[in-house]
Protein backbone atom coordinates (compact mmCIF):
# COMPACT_ATOMS: atom_id res chain seq x y z
CA UNK A 1 0.00 0.00 0.00
CA UNK A 2 1.34 3.44 -0.91
CA UNK A 3 2.13 5.99 1.77
CA UNK A 4 -0.69 8.25 0.59
CA UNK A 5 -3.12 5.36 1.11
CA UNK A 6 -1.72 4.71 4.59
CA UNK A 7 -2.41 8.30 5.58
CA UNK A 8 -6.03 8.16 4.53
CA UNK A 9 -8.83 7.44 6.92
CA UNK A 10 -10.64 4.25 6.07
CA UNK A 11 -14.36 3.68 6.19
CA UNK A 12 -16.46 0.58 5.65
CA UNK A 13 -19.95 1.10 4.29
CA UNK A 14 -22.53 -1.66 4.57
CA UNK A 15 -26.17 -2.21 3.73
CA UNK A 16 -28.14 -4.16 1.17
CA UNK A 17 -31.16 -6.18 0.22
CA UNK A 18 -33.02 -3.32 -1.48
CA UNK A 19 -31.93 -0.25 -3.44
CA UNK A 20 -33.01 1.91 -0.48
CA UNK A 21 -30.25 0.35 1.59
CA UNK A 22 -27.61 1.10 -1.04
CA UNK A 23 -28.30 4.38 -2.86
CA UNK A 24 -27.81 6.59 0.26
CA UNK A 25 -24.40 4.98 0.76
CA UNK A 26 -23.54 5.71 -2.86
CA UNK A 27 -24.74 9.30 -2.39
CA UNK A 28 -22.23 9.72 0.46
CA UNK A 29 -19.23 8.42 -1.47
CA UNK A 30 -18.15 11.60 -3.32
CA UNK A 31 -18.11 13.67 -0.13
CA UNK A 32 -16.29 10.93 1.81
CA UNK A 33 -13.63 10.76 -0.90
CA UNK A 34 -13.35 14.54 -0.88
CA UNK A 35 -12.67 14.35 2.86
CA UNK A 36 -9.86 11.87 2.31
CA UNK A 37 -11.52 8.55 3.15
CA UNK A 38 -10.57 5.32 1.47
CA UNK A 39 -13.89 3.49 1.07
CA UNK A 40 -14.63 -0.23 1.32
CA UNK A 41 -18.07 -1.83 1.03
CA UNK A 42 -19.19 -5.05 2.70
CA UNK A 43 -22.35 -6.64 1.32
CA UNK A 44 -23.75 -10.05 0.48
CA UNK A 45 -21.99 -12.32 -2.01
CA UNK A 46 -24.28 -11.58 -4.94
CA UNK A 47 -26.93 -9.18 -3.67
CA UNK A 48 -28.23 -6.27 -5.76
CA UNK A 49 -25.83 -4.03 -3.86
CA UNK A 50 -22.79 -5.74 -5.44
CA UNK A 51 -23.40 -4.49 -8.97
CA UNK A 52 -24.51 -1.04 -7.80
CA UNK A 53 -21.42 -0.51 -5.66
CA UNK A 54 -18.90 -1.94 -8.10
CA UNK A 55 -20.10 0.56 -10.73
CA UNK A 56 -18.75 3.32 -8.46
CA UNK A 57 -15.25 1.83 -8.48
CA UNK A 58 -15.45 1.03 -4.76
CA UNK A 59 -13.77 -2.09 -3.37
CA UNK A 60 -16.54 -4.61 -2.66
CA UNK A 61 -16.26 -7.52 -0.22
CA UNK A 62 -18.93 -10.20 0.07
CA UNK A 63 -20.02 -12.14 3.15
CA UNK A 64 -22.58 -14.82 3.95
CA UNK A 65 -25.95 -13.46 5.05
CA UNK A 66 -29.09 -14.79 6.67
CA UNK A 67 -32.47 -13.13 6.62
CA UNK A 68 -34.28 -12.27 9.85
CA UNK A 69 -37.87 -13.46 9.44
CA UNK A 70 -40.86 -12.89 11.67
CA UNK A 71 -42.69 -15.86 10.15
CA UNK A 72 -42.22 -19.63 10.11
CA UNK A 73 -39.83 -20.81 7.43
CA UNK A 74 -37.43 -23.74 7.22
CA UNK A 75 -34.65 -21.28 6.38
CA UNK A 76 -34.98 -19.95 9.94
CA UNK A 77 -33.12 -23.12 10.96
CA UNK A 78 -30.17 -22.65 8.61
CA UNK A 79 -29.86 -18.87 8.40
CA UNK A 80 -28.44 -18.39 11.94
CA UNK A 81 -25.43 -20.43 10.82
CA UNK A 82 -25.07 -18.19 7.75
CA UNK A 83 -25.14 -15.15 10.02
CA UNK A 84 -22.38 -16.69 12.17
CA UNK A 85 -20.35 -17.36 9.04
CA UNK A 86 -20.93 -13.77 7.92
CA UNK A 87 -19.84 -12.52 11.34
CA UNK A 88 -16.58 -14.46 11.03
CA UNK A 89 -15.98 -13.15 7.50
CA UNK A 90 -16.79 -9.57 8.54
CA UNK A 91 -14.29 -9.79 11.43
CA UNK A 92 -11.63 -11.03 9.02
CA UNK A 93 -12.22 -8.15 6.62
CA UNK A 94 -12.37 -5.52 9.36
CA UNK A 95 -9.13 -6.75 10.91
CA UNK A 96 -7.46 -6.48 7.51
CA UNK A 97 -8.92 -3.08 6.58
CA UNK A 98 -8.63 -1.54 10.07
CA UNK A 99 -11.31 1.09 9.35
CA UNK A 100 -11.62 4.22 11.46
CA UNK A 101 -15.41 3.98 11.33
CA UNK A 102 -18.24 1.83 9.93
CA UNK A 103 -21.40 3.33 8.41
CA UNK A 104 -24.43 1.04 8.15
CA UNK A 105 -27.49 1.76 6.04
CA UNK A 106 -29.38 -1.30 7.29
CA UNK A 107 -30.71 -4.49 5.81
CA UNK A 108 -29.88 -7.96 7.05
CA UNK A 109 -26.37 -7.93 5.53
CA UNK A 110 -25.39 -5.11 7.90
CA UNK A 111 -25.95 -7.07 11.12
CA UNK A 112 -22.79 -9.24 11.09
CA UNK A 113 -20.71 -6.23 9.99
CA UNK A 114 -21.96 -4.01 12.82
CA UNK A 115 -21.60 -6.77 15.44
CA UNK A 116 -18.08 -7.53 14.23
CA UNK A 117 -17.15 -3.84 14.42
CA UNK A 118 -18.45 -3.67 18.00
CA UNK A 119 -16.31 -6.65 19.02
CA UNK A 120 -13.27 -5.03 17.41
CA UNK A 121 -14.05 -1.66 19.10
CA UNK A 122 -14.55 0.12 15.77
CA UNK A 123 -17.06 3.01 16.03
CA UNK A 124 -20.32 2.52 14.15
CA UNK A 125 -22.82 5.06 12.79
CA UNK A 126 -26.21 3.76 11.62
CA UNK A 127 -28.81 5.36 9.39
CA UNK A 128 -32.48 4.41 9.88
CA UNK A 129 -34.56 5.48 6.89
CA UNK A 130 -38.02 4.52 8.09
CA UNK A 131 -40.03 6.12 10.84
CA UNK A 132 -39.64 3.09 13.09
CA UNK A 133 -36.48 0.94 13.11
CA UNK A 134 -36.56 -2.35 11.23
CA UNK A 135 -35.48 -5.62 12.82
CA UNK A 136 -31.92 -5.50 11.45
CA UNK A 137 -31.34 -2.01 12.80
CA UNK A 138 -32.95 -2.91 16.13
CA UNK A 139 -30.27 -5.57 16.50
CA UNK A 140 -27.55 -3.10 15.52
CA UNK A 141 -28.55 0.04 17.46
CA UNK A 142 -27.01 -1.08 20.79
CA UNK A 143 -23.63 -1.31 19.00
CA UNK A 144 -23.84 2.15 17.43
CA UNK A 145 -22.45 5.44 18.68
CA UNK A 146 -24.95 7.49 16.65
CA UNK A 147 -28.18 6.69 14.79
CA UNK A 148 -29.17 9.02 11.96
CA UNK A 149 -32.84 9.28 11.02
CA UNK A 150 -35.20 10.91 8.50
CA UNK A 151 -38.33 11.57 10.55
CA UNK A 152 -38.77 13.71 13.68
CA UNK A 153 -40.99 10.96 15.10
CA UNK A 154 -38.14 8.42 14.92
CA UNK A 155 -36.18 10.12 17.71
CA UNK A 156 -38.68 8.78 20.27
CA UNK A 157 -37.86 5.19 19.22
CA UNK A 158 -34.10 5.57 19.69
CA UNK A 159 -31.87 5.57 22.79
CA UNK A 160 -31.39 8.98 24.34
CA UNK A 161 -28.23 10.69 23.14
CA UNK A 162 -27.82 8.52 20.04
CA UNK A 163 -30.42 9.97 17.67
CA UNK A 164 -29.47 12.61 15.12
CA UNK A 165 -32.10 13.99 12.73
CA UNK A 166 -30.14 14.17 9.48
CA UNK A 167 -32.51 13.40 6.63
CA UNK A 168 -31.44 11.01 3.90
CA UNK A 169 -28.38 11.42 1.65
CA UNK A 170 -29.65 12.30 -1.83
CA UNK A 171 -27.66 11.52 -4.96
CA UNK A 172 -26.46 14.84 -6.32
CA UNK A 173 -27.14 13.77 -9.91
CA UNK A 174 -30.89 13.81 -9.15
CA UNK A 175 -30.67 17.61 -9.00
CA UNK A 176 -29.09 17.73 -12.47
CA UNK A 177 -32.16 16.35 -14.24
CA UNK A 178 -33.39 18.21 -17.33
CA UNK A 179 -37.11 18.32 -18.15
CA UNK A 180 -36.73 18.67 -21.91
CA UNK A 181 -34.13 15.92 -22.01
CA UNK A 182 -36.51 13.65 -20.10
CA UNK A 183 -39.42 14.42 -22.40
CA UNK A 184 -37.23 13.80 -25.44
CA UNK A 185 -36.04 10.46 -24.05
CA UNK A 186 -39.67 9.37 -23.58
CA UNK A 187 -40.94 10.87 -26.80
CA UNK A 188 -43.46 13.05 -24.94
CA UNK A 189 -44.73 16.57 -25.54
CA UNK A 190 -43.77 19.67 -23.56
CA UNK A 191 -47.28 21.14 -23.72
CA UNK A 192 -49.12 18.59 -21.53
CA UNK A 193 -48.47 17.67 -17.85
CA UNK A 194 -46.66 14.45 -17.00
CA UNK A 195 -47.47 11.90 -14.29
CA UNK A 196 -44.54 9.68 -13.29
CA UNK A 197 -45.49 6.33 -11.73
CA UNK A 198 -42.89 4.53 -9.60
CA UNK A 199 -43.99 1.14 -8.31
CA UNK A 200 -40.76 0.24 -6.49
CA UNK A 201 -37.75 -1.81 -7.65
CA UNK A 202 -39.88 -4.97 -7.95
CA UNK A 203 -42.93 -3.18 -9.27
CA UNK A 204 -46.39 -3.21 -7.75
CA UNK A 205 -49.19 -5.28 -9.21
CA UNK A 206 -51.83 -3.17 -7.45
CA UNK A 207 -50.41 0.19 -8.58
CA UNK A 208 -49.69 -1.03 -12.12
CA UNK A 209 -53.19 -2.47 -12.49
CA UNK A 210 -54.87 0.65 -11.12
CA UNK A 211 -52.93 3.02 -13.39
CA UNK A 212 -53.58 0.93 -16.50
CA UNK A 213 -57.26 0.67 -15.61
CA UNK A 214 -57.69 4.47 -15.65
CA UNK A 215 -55.25 5.07 -18.51
CA UNK A 216 -57.88 6.00 -21.17
CA UNK A 217 -59.31 8.72 -18.90
CA UNK A 218 -55.91 9.78 -17.55
CA UNK A 219 -54.47 10.31 -21.03
CA UNK A 220 -57.22 12.80 -21.87
CA UNK A 221 -55.44 15.32 -19.63
CA UNK A 222 -52.01 13.91 -18.78
CA UNK A 223 -49.06 12.07 -20.25
CA UNK A 224 -47.76 9.07 -18.28
CA UNK A 225 -44.27 7.69 -17.63
CA UNK A 226 -44.71 4.30 -15.97
CA UNK A 227 -41.83 2.54 -14.19
CA UNK A 228 -43.58 -0.77 -13.65
CA UNK A 229 -40.82 -3.12 -12.42
CA UNK A 230 -39.10 -6.11 -13.96
CA UNK A 231 -41.42 -8.47 -15.82
CA UNK A 232 -44.38 -6.10 -15.61
CA UNK A 233 -44.47 -4.54 -19.08
CA UNK A 234 -47.77 -4.75 -20.95
CA UNK A 235 -46.99 -5.28 -24.67
CA UNK A 236 -50.55 -4.37 -25.63
CA UNK A 237 -49.91 -0.80 -24.42
CA UNK A 238 -46.77 -0.28 -26.51
CA UNK A 239 -47.24 2.64 -28.86
CA UNK A 240 -50.12 4.18 -26.88
CA UNK A 241 -49.89 7.96 -27.53
CA UNK A 242 -48.83 9.81 -24.39
CA UNK A 243 -47.88 6.64 -22.49
CA UNK A 244 -44.45 5.06 -22.08
CA UNK A 245 -43.52 2.13 -19.84
CA UNK A 246 -40.16 0.88 -18.60
CA UNK A 247 -39.22 -1.98 -16.31
CA UNK A 248 -36.42 0.01 -14.73
CA UNK A 249 -34.58 3.27 -15.39
CA UNK A 250 -31.16 4.17 -14.01
CA UNK A 251 -29.06 6.87 -15.69
CA UNK A 252 -32.06 8.71 -17.14
CA UNK A 253 -34.07 8.81 -13.88
CA UNK A 254 -33.04 12.39 -12.95
CA UNK A 255 -34.36 13.60 -16.32
CA UNK A 256 -37.62 11.66 -15.94
CA UNK A 257 -38.15 13.09 -12.45
CA UNK A 258 -37.45 16.58 -13.80
CA UNK A 259 -40.07 15.99 -16.49
CA UNK A 260 -42.72 14.95 -13.96
CA UNK A 261 -45.36 17.43 -12.81
CA UNK A 262 -46.75 14.88 -10.36
CA UNK A 263 -45.56 11.52 -9.04
CA UNK A 264 -47.43 8.42 -7.86
CA UNK A 265 -45.18 6.20 -5.78
CA UNK A 266 -44.80 3.57 -3.12
CA UNK A 267 -43.62 5.01 0.20
CA UNK A 268 -40.15 3.55 0.64
CA UNK A 269 -38.15 6.00 2.75
CA UNK A 270 -35.41 6.64 0.23
CA UNK A 271 -37.83 7.31 -2.63
CA UNK A 272 -40.04 9.71 -0.70
CA UNK A 273 -37.01 11.63 0.59
CA UNK A 274 -35.93 12.07 -3.04
CA UNK A 275 -39.44 13.25 -3.94
CA UNK A 276 -39.31 15.76 -1.07
CA UNK A 277 -35.85 17.00 -2.04
CA UNK A 278 -37.07 17.62 -5.60
CA UNK A 279 -40.30 19.26 -4.34
CA UNK A 280 -42.53 17.04 -6.49
CA UNK A 281 -46.30 17.00 -5.76
CA UNK A 282 -47.07 13.37 -5.09
CA UNK A 283 -49.51 10.62 -4.20
CA UNK A 284 -48.13 7.89 -1.94
CA UNK A 285 -49.59 4.38 -2.03
CA UNK A 286 -47.72 2.50 0.73
CA UNK A 287 -47.30 -1.24 0.85
CA UNK A 288 -50.15 -2.60 3.01
CA UNK A 289 -49.39 -3.99 6.45
CA UNK A 290 -49.98 -7.55 5.28
CA UNK A 291 -47.15 -7.23 2.76
CA UNK A 292 -44.63 -5.55 5.07
CA UNK A 293 -44.03 -4.60 8.69
CA UNK A 294 -46.01 -1.42 8.09
CA UNK A 295 -43.03 0.90 7.69
CA UNK A 296 -44.28 2.39 4.41
CA UNK A 297 -47.62 3.22 6.02
CA UNK A 298 -45.80 5.04 8.85
CA UNK A 299 -43.63 6.91 6.34
CA UNK A 300 -46.61 7.97 4.24
CA UNK A 301 -48.66 9.05 7.26
CA UNK A 302 -45.79 11.25 8.44
CA UNK A 303 -45.48 12.90 5.01
CA UNK A 304 -49.25 13.40 4.84
CA UNK A 305 -49.25 14.96 8.32
CA UNK A 306 -46.47 17.37 7.29
CA UNK A 307 -48.41 18.34 4.17
CA UNK A 308 -45.88 16.90 1.73
CA UNK A 309 -48.03 14.14 0.22
CA UNK A 310 -51.50 12.86 -0.59
CA UNK A 311 -51.93 9.42 1.05
CA UNK A 312 -54.00 6.74 -0.64
CA UNK A 313 -54.15 3.28 0.91
CA UNK A 314 -53.94 0.36 -1.49
CA UNK A 315 -57.11 -1.24 -0.12
CA UNK A 316 -59.04 1.98 -0.83
CA UNK A 317 -58.05 2.29 -4.49
CA UNK A 318 -60.83 2.45 -7.05
CA UNK A 319 -60.61 3.84 -10.56
CA UNK A 320 -62.70 6.83 -9.60
CA UNK A 321 -60.73 7.63 -6.42
CA UNK A 322 -57.32 7.32 -8.05
CA UNK A 323 -58.27 9.48 -11.03
CA UNK A 324 -59.83 12.08 -8.71
CA UNK A 325 -56.73 12.10 -6.48
CA UNK A 326 -54.40 12.70 -9.44
CA UNK A 327 -56.54 15.59 -10.66
CA UNK A 328 -56.81 17.05 -7.14
CA UNK A 329 -53.08 16.94 -6.41
CA UNK A 330 -52.24 18.39 -9.81
CA UNK A 331 -54.74 21.17 -9.21
CA UNK A 332 -53.14 21.94 -5.85
CA UNK A 333 -49.56 21.36 -7.00
CA UNK A 334 -48.35 24.82 -6.00
CA UNK A 335 -49.64 24.31 -2.46
CA UNK A 336 -47.70 21.06 -2.13
CA UNK A 337 -44.55 22.63 -3.57
CA UNK A 338 -44.73 25.60 -1.21
CA UNK A 339 -45.15 23.38 1.86
CA UNK A 340 -42.15 21.28 0.85
CA UNK A 341 -40.12 24.40 0.10
CA UNK A 342 -40.99 25.94 3.48
CA UNK A 343 -39.93 22.79 5.33
CA UNK A 344 -36.31 23.38 4.36
CA UNK A 345 -34.11 20.34 3.87
CA UNK A 346 -31.04 19.66 5.94
CA UNK A 347 -27.83 18.87 4.10
CA UNK A 348 -27.82 15.21 5.08
CA UNK A 349 -24.55 14.41 3.31
CA UNK A 350 -22.55 17.05 5.19
CA UNK A 351 -24.24 16.30 8.53
CA UNK A 352 -23.55 12.56 8.24
CA UNK A 353 -19.99 13.11 6.99
CA UNK A 354 -19.35 15.40 9.99
CA UNK A 355 -20.64 12.66 12.32
CA UNK A 356 -18.34 10.14 10.67
CA UNK A 357 -15.38 12.53 11.05
CA UNK A 358 -16.26 12.97 14.71
CA UNK A 359 -16.62 9.26 15.40
CA UNK A 360 -13.48 8.35 13.45
CA UNK A 361 -11.37 10.73 15.50
CA UNK A 362 -10.94 13.22 12.65
CA UNK A 363 -7.38 12.03 12.15
CA UNK A 364 -7.04 12.64 8.43
CA UNK A 365 -4.61 15.18 7.06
Amino acid sequence: MENTEKQKKRIVLTGGGTAGHVTPNIALMPELRRRGYRIFYIGSYNGMEKEMVEKTGTRYLGIATGKFRRYLDLKNLSDPFRVLKGLSEAKKYLRKIRPDVVFSKGGYVSVPVVLAAKKLKIPVVIHESDMTPGLANKLCIPSAEKVCCNFPETVAYLPEGKAVLTGSPIRLELFDGDRLRGLSFCGLSADRPVVLIIGGSLGSVAVNTAIRSILPELLKEFQVIHLCGRGNLDPELDGTPGYVQYEFISEELPDLMAAADLMVSRAGANTICEILALKKPNILIPLPAGASRGDQIDNAESFEKQGFSYLMREEDITDEKLLAAIKEVYGEREKYRSVMEAAGQSDAIDIIADLLDECSGNNAE
